[in-house]
């Protein structure tokens, strides 16, 4: 059975099924949680208090390392013009100043024209591990403590002209996290690829898809690269990448023959005059949910849920 942590301003909790119980801990970090296995299991659930008078904010803490991967769905490849048979595995950074809490409000600066979801599955990295670690099946447990829901917030017209991934998914607000980090021992991690990834936005289903059979590249292969350049620290969060369905996808191809033809400038120019008539794109207002679970419900990371606020130019809400 997984364990749910959640984390207020106050502390750790375990969800229990009538509530939640204080964990007795004087963690203030992730890392320093996961450190304290013996306080998640000895909270005392006699006495829990409703989870909905809670104020729940991210289950990962900041600082810490925030890594995506690209492209990591078969789907959303070839909803963005590519083969996934050509797709290599490859991440890029993200700044945990981005990291909000599953219920916070997503801000859109007031320079950004095309604010853009992903739903995807974040690891949280359970034990620290140095450059050169092995990491096989038989550890991989140990490696990642749990999942979370995330949601890799992106504003497309930063991104894709200057091919400026970590500005433009780094804003404040732009990787709610959570509600809950589920806990999963090594049975459990192996129904990884069971979990469905959902979005909806305003109610309506924009992201709905398995894993399996659409990740290109699974934890293991993931983090076995990663450990070949780079350390990783308990508290670190991976995001493993999303599904099809974006508010992004490719244009046409006899479009996307021409637009290759015309300078750059031009070329971005005209690919966004076509975007500015898309409606999927976040607006003012718009209610984005994003909940991972397995169909049987045996593995729930819970459902975020935040508001999209437009800022002014200035940067005034």
């Amino acid at each position: 059975m997984t364990t749910a942590i959640l984390r207020t301003a106050d502390g750790w909790w375990v969800r229990t099924p009538t509530g939640a119980a204080k964990i007795d801990t004087n963690a203030t970090s992730t890392g320093e949680l996961l450190a304290d296995r013996a306080a998640i299991d000895a909270a005392d659930a006699s006495d829990p208090v409703p989870v909905d008078t809670l104020t729940l904010l991210s289950p990962v803490s900041r600082p810490c390392r925030v890594i995506a991967q690209m492209t990591n769905f078969a789907s959303h490849v070839k909803d963005s013009g590519m083969n996934p048979a050509t797709i290599p595995l490859t991440f890029f950074r993200k700044s945990s100043a981005s990291i909000t809490g599953p219920f916070g409000d997503i801000v859109k600066p007031g320079h950004v024209r095309f604010l853009d979801y992903e739903v995807e599955i974040g690891l949280v990295i359970g034990r620290d591990v140095p450059v050169g670690t092995t990491i096989t099946e038989a550890n991989l447990s140990e490696v990642i403590a749990g999942v979370v829901v995330t949601n890799d917030v992106s504003a497309r017209d930063v991104q894709l002209p200057q091919t400026q991934f970590y500005e433009a998914k780094s804003y404040p607000s732009f990787t709610p996290v959570g509600p809950a980090l589920v806990l999963l021992d090594a049975d459990e991690l192996r129904r990884f690829a069971e979990l469905r990834l959902r979005l909806r936005v305003n109610g309506a289903v924009r992201q709905d898809m398995l894993v399996g059979g659409d990740m290109i590249y699974p934890p293991l292969q993931a983090l076995q690269s990663l450990t070949r350049f780079q350390d990783l620290s308990a508290g670190d969060l991976v995001m493993t990448g999303t599904p099809a369905g974006t508010a992004l996808s490719a244009p046409p191809k006899p479009i996307e023959i021409i637009g290759s033809l015309l300078p750059p400038d031009l070329k971005w120019k005209a690919f966004f005059k076509r975007q500015a008539g898309n409606t999927k794109y976040l607006r003012d207002g718009d209610v984005v949910e994003a909940v991972i679970a397995t169909d049987d419900g045996a593995i729930d990371l819970g459902t975020q849920r935040n508001i999209v606020r437009y800022s002014q130019p200035g940067g005034a809400p």
